[in-house]
């Protein structure tokens, strides 16, 4: 008798809300997430759930879905925006669907297929993505604090380890260390172009080819402390600010907080 498979054990669901939602919102996004699992053959160790409704008036879309998978220490995450909280569940199942179907060509590579994205990732991600992500809260320049403070070793891999990484964590940048040329390195999504890389010293002749499209910044990262980072993104308004530390050399990312503060990326020495 040929042997079967094991089915897989239904993964606990932790699904925390906040703030007045309509009734019925967390077995709604129980449900549905659920149901994606049909398609994951590794064991899904966890899912958390969070569900929020803002309560500033002034943000059109105020419910916010965000979700995180450990698919057997893999981890996929999503965080969407939407006028409904209906409307942001449907849109955080559509966007964990992908970054599930990135994880299973991953799974498939390791076991010698052949790795790819399909056609519509790419206009999900340079079409759709800035539509469904949360918007900063609007808090003035003078308000602003570093909140929060993350340190760790980098992980050192190819660009498109990182990209992977990036887009399966929906993450805004990627800090890591690319492994070519050794260096502290930020990518993030640059579209039309894919994606960018920034370097504490560039070598773009040392990356070579890569499967995701890429351009490189001729420019080092700017030399500064945490002070004048700050200082920095006050006054440009930019997402995050990718800087060497004048003090160790590593490449730091100052970043900004969906409530309007900022947060703090260091590597680990």
């Amino acid at each position: 008798m040929a042997n079967r498979p094991m089915p897989m054990q239904t993964p606990e669901v932790q699904v925390e809300a906040q703030g007045n939602l309509p009734s019925g919102m967390a077995e709604l996004a129980r449900t549905k997430l659920l149901a994606l699992l049909n398609e994951v053959r590794e064991p899904v160790l966890s899912v958390r759930i969070r569900l929020t409704r803002m309560h500033n008036p002034a943000t059109e879309r105020p419910y916010l879905a965000q979700a995180s998978l450990d698919v057997n220490g893999r981890t996929a995450r999503a965080h969407v925006a939407a006028g409904t909280m209906t409307e942001a569940i449907d849109l955080l199942h559509d966007l964990l669907a992908l970054k599930l179907a990135r994880l299973r060509r991953h799974w498939e590579a390791r076991r010698g297929g052949t790795p790819g994205v399909g056609e519509h990732e790419h206009e999900w991600r340079h079409g759709s993505e800035p539509a469904h992500r949360p918007d900063h809260y609007p808090r003035p320049a003078d308000e602003r604090e570093i909140i929060r403070h993350k340190s760790f070793s980098l992980a050192r891999e190819t660009v498109d380890e990182a990209a992977f990484d990036l887009d399966t964590m929906d993450y805004d940048f990627h800090l890591f260390t690319e492994l070519a040329t050794g260096e502290d390195s930020v990518l993030y999504r640059a579209a039309p172009t894919g994606y960018r890389l920034a370097q504490v010293h560039p070598h773009p002749e040392q990356i070579g080819t890569t499967a995701v499209r890429l351009t490189v910044s001729p420019s080092p990262a700017p030399r500064m402390n945490t002070a004048t980072a700050k200082r920095r993104m006050d006054t440009l308004g930019q997402p995050f600010v990718f800087f060497t530390d004048d003090v160790t050399g590593r490449g730091n990312v100052l970043y900004r907080r969906y409530d309007g503060h900022y947060g703090l990326i260091t590597p680990a020495e």
